[in-house]
């Protein structure tokens, strides 16, 4: 089974002021680079779905456009997986700082079970921390044509693998792990979080 890692870079940042959240610096790294380091080690390859590539350019990394621009986090997963050389992506998106690679292995290794291997925490399901096979594909396309673009409805037409909250939490809380930095205040906090990790890992 080759799955290829997908970063969601697409959106607009509008609550962070119009700066692209992926390229804020957070413990001496910008998010988007610490989101590539988790990911890396798990998958057959990485790209990004992003309508500036310039911006992402020094990553190194193939980029792909929206195949259905402005259809929201759906339309980015549908771009990756139809852009992935794999059976499967595993698709996160682009600023979540504190992915941990056990993690995305726990949801990588399981990704030929079903068509979408997907944490579900606090009764949510982690989306943009997911395995989507190449079967998806029709499901999803029909929802975007459709204007339908909330993920989860297309998982009624597929095989769901759920990955339980307490498998993540043996590597790191959960609450961390699917954090997302939208705003400001959010960036402040994820900056204390990652002094507090880095001296854990350090002390």
């Amino acid at each position: 089974m080759k799955v290829t890692g997908v970063i969601q870079a697409g959106g607009k940042s509008t609550r962070m002021g119009g700066r692209p959240k992926a390229l804020l610096e957070l413990g001496g790294r910008r998010i988007v680079e610490r989101v590539v380091a988790a990911v890396a080690p798990a998958v057959d390859g990485l790209l990004v779905v992003t309508n500036t590539p310039e911006l992402y350019a020094f990553l190194g990394l193939p980029m792909v456009g929206d195949v259905y621009p402005d259809h929201g986090s759906l339309g980015g997963i549908y771009s990756g997986l139809r852009a992935a050389p794999g059976d499967a992506a595993f698709t996160v998106a682009c600023d979540m700082p504190f992915l941990h690679p056990d993690v995305v292995r726990l949801v990588v290794a399981r990704a030929g079970e079903g068509d979408v291997v997907i944490p579900r925490v606090g009764g949510q399901w982690e989306t943009l921390h997911a395995a989507y096979a190449k079967s998806c594909l029709p499901h999803i396309e029909a929802r975007l044509v459709a204007g339908r673009l909330k993920i989860v409805e297309f998982f009624e037409g597929v095989r769901v693998v759920e990955i339980a909250e307490a498998a993540v939490g043996r590597y790191r809380d959960p609450a961390l792990v699917f954090m997302n930095v939208n705003t400001p205040e959010e960036l402040e906090r994820a900056q204390v979080l990652a002094a507090h990790l880095a001296q854990a890992t350090h002390g």
